[in-house]
């Protein structure tokens, strides 16, 4: 099946939270939202979570965005997983 027939579970648009995870750094909150910015515009900080994890080592940054297309999360995604400081993204 090509890509422009694949069938979503979602309807676009939609609010969409896209979790990352990687180690705590004094960039990494920057680098993982400004990542996903690059696909789906400027955020505010309203839509921007950020939790330390129990021993403080790593940190998950969520970010809300007003999801446009399958094709919109799937190269959110692909740009997460090639960046080294991205350890999990869901």
């Amino acid at each position: 099946m090509s890509d422009e027939n694949r069938e979503s579970l979602l309807e676009f648009p939609c609010e969409f939270p896209i979790k990352m995870m990687g180690r705590v750094s004094e960039d990494f909150q920057e680098t993982a939202v400004l990542l996903v910015e690059k696909h789906a515009g400027k955020v505010g900080d309203d839509a921007i979570t950020v939790a330390p994890s129990r021993k403080g080592n790593f940190l998950s940054v969520t970010v809300t965005i007003i999801a446009e297309s399958q094709e919109q999360l799937d190269n959110i995604y692909q740009d997460l997983t090639d960046h080294e400081e991205i350890l999990v993204a869901l």
